[in-house]
């Protein structure tokens, strides 16, 4: 096998999917009508509901969901072959992950921009509702902490790219400057904030930001040291950032967080289409390769704990229904930021796939023989990286140190994009979980729920759990409780589709692999709990006590699951308009 075929394959998937399926839901189970207003307009306030050009939105939705999980995950589930990486990645797409995208943003448009969450208290009861919200809460906790994880450790071991990291987010705010006060024209505005991106990273390739001397050593004293600086900045970072209008930063960034993924998806997937060069790396080491906490891991269940945004996420449901709705323009764009955001980022996940597959024997100095037992050692997010920024150096003769400062600034755009988007949704299902007390303790509910002590609370306490523990160790605790998620929103969105959109048997479509996926994420969190060892006992408690709960507020999800599918469909209301 080669580069050119598997990039082209995907490419004719993804386009034929789009134009079949997508097509297909859109109107046989949304039934999308361009004349009918959505919350945007009807509940414009100027902060939170803001009517957005469908290519910004595309570029913001996208690059919340994203962050580093269609990298990291593939790039770690390498340890088992590219095979089995690369069907996960595609069948996950097309079947669940874009589906669940798509319908999770679309229902919220329906019932004015509120959360999954919300909707799923409507049509099954309160007490899922309530339910809901606690999971949420806990799953957005363990995002906050793997990515500042991720985050901190990309920084530190590129400091090119954290200086072009911070010198792009003073470009993206004086794009929303332009856009939003000075009404600047649109395409100009761009021209302008694509130039300045690029003089952001030519100037962080000249002048890395270094804390420590010797931060680039992995195993250094040094490293850790600037791990825990960039822990501190990364929290302030989301606790100011969650809490600014979306014009002032998330929508500018996003839309040119769009441009550096085009750019980046297009020179790589010319590239390795250009070299086709050979995969090195086994299409199938074996059924249970150390991968997660470095122990032998079946890839049936616990491929979802590894490969998470990248074939499918729960998260994306959290962004749809709680940013991405309440800035939907018309509801004939919903196939392109859902259906599409979710496909280009597979897409990603393919480019990760192969840059790995082509250098990463090279990268990581691993035989065929040793790759299964050992790659989770010597291999992960460092050698896409490194494997990217080779093939851009063989086709183009791009310098290797800029190719990664890019591909870095690639992965770090996106996850500050994830950082903060999931503070604020953080801050969003704390305020909700808490307003079912307004009436009885009024002054407690002010203190608690104002924006900055809930955002102060998630962000702190993700900082803490990512402070002492790798993004190897928090990556599949997120992943699990992200994915469990996915299965319980497209549950939601069955029931929602059957009940409430009469979709008759395009609603199997949803449930029955939102079936398949409730039962292999709650065999592969359980196996977690009983299987994996933590660093420290503070990182056990913190995680596991998190996925506990988590598993056992799913139990009683999928109950009022169950429950509320055997409800007559007249006691449902009509669609809401």
């Amino acid at each position: 096998m080669n580069s050119a075929v598997i990039i082209l394959a995907a490419v004719i998937i993804y386009v034929a999917m789009y134009f079949t399926y997508g097509k297909s839901l859109q109107n046989k189970v949304v039934k999308a009508d361009a004349n009918r207003p959505t919350p945007a307009h009807k509940l414009y306030d100027g902060v939170d509901y803001v009517p957005a050009h469908p290519v910004v939105l595309y570029g913001h939705h996208f690059a919340s969901i994203a962050g580093a999980g269609p990298i990291v995950g593939p790039a770690v589930a390498m340890a088992w072959g590219w095979v089995p990486s690369l069907l996960w990645v595609w069948f996950g797409n097309v079947f669940i992950g874009a589906v669940h995208d798509y319908l999770a943003l679309m229902a919220s448009v329906r019932y004015d921009g509120k959360s999954v969450q919300w909707i799923a208290g409507k049509i099954m009861s309160r007490r899922t509702g309530i339910s809901f919200e606690v999971y949420i809460w806990f799953t957005l906790l363990l995002v906050v902490a793997a990515f500042v994880a991720v985050t901190a450790r990309l920084l530190v071991l590129t400091p090119q790219a954290a200086t072009a990291t911070l010198l792009f987010l003073l470009v993206a705010i004086l794009l929303g400057w332009m856009m939003y006060k000075m009404n600047v024209n649109f395409y100009v505005a761009t021209a302008i904030g694509l130039i300045l991106l690029v003089i952001a990273v030519w100037i962080g390739f000249k002048n890395p930001l270094i804390f420590v001397p010797g931060q680039t050593d992995a195993t250094s004293a040094a490293y850790t040291q600037a791990y825990h600086y960039w822990n501190i900045i990364l929290m302030v970072y989301i606790i100011i950032a969650s809490s600014l209008p979306v014009w002032v930063l998330l929508q500018p960034r996003d839309y040119l967080n769009a441009y550096i993924l085009w750019f980046g998806l297009l020179i790589g997937g010319i590239a390795f289409i250009a070299l086709a060069k050979p995969f090195e790396v086994p299409g199938f080491t074996m059924w249970s390769a150390n991968v997660v906490g470095k122990q032998p891991s079946p890839f049936w269940p616990t491929v979802p704990l590894v490969i998470a945004c990248g074939a499918l996420s729960g998260f994306h449901s959290i962004v749809g229904s709680g940013t991405s709705s309440k800035q939907l323009d018309k509801e004939i764009h919903g196939l392109l930021v859902g259906y599409g955001g979710m496909f280009t980022e597979g897409f990603l996940s393919t480019i990760v796939i192969t840059a790995i597959a082509v250098y990463g024997v090279k990268l990581t100095g691993l035989n065929v023989a040793e790759w299964g037992t050992q790659y989770i050692t010597k291999g992960g997010l460092g050698t896409f990286i490194g494997g990217y920024a080779q093939g851009l150096a063989d086709f183009y003769g791009i310098d290797i140190t800029l190719g990664k400062t890019f591909a870095t600034l690639w992965i770090a755009a996106f996850t500050l994009t994830s950082l903060d988007t999931a503070t604020r949704l953080g801050r969003f299902a704390w305020q909700e979980l808490f307003g079912m007390v307004t009436d009885t303790s009024q002054g407690i509910w002010n203190t608690i729920t104002n924006k900055w002590v809930a955002s102060i609370i998630i962000a702190g306490i993700g900082t803490w759990m990512a402070w002492g523990a790798g993004y190897k160790v928090l990556w599949p605790a997120f992943a699990g409780m992200n994915q469990l998620l996915a299965s319980i929103a497209m549950m939601t969105a069955a029931l929602w589709a059957y009940k409430i959109q009469n979709a008759g048997k395009w609603s199997y479509a949803v449930l029955i692999p939102a079936l398949f996926l409730w039962i292999t994420v709650t065999v592969a969190i359980v196996w977690y709990i009983i299987v994996i060892p933590l660093p420290n006992m503070s990182t056990t408690i913190a995680v596991k006590g998190a996925l506990s709960v988590g598993l056992l507020l799913n139990f009683l999800l999928g109950y009022d699951f169950y429950l509320a599918w055997k409800r007559p469909t007249e006691e449902y209301g009509a669609a809401p308009a």
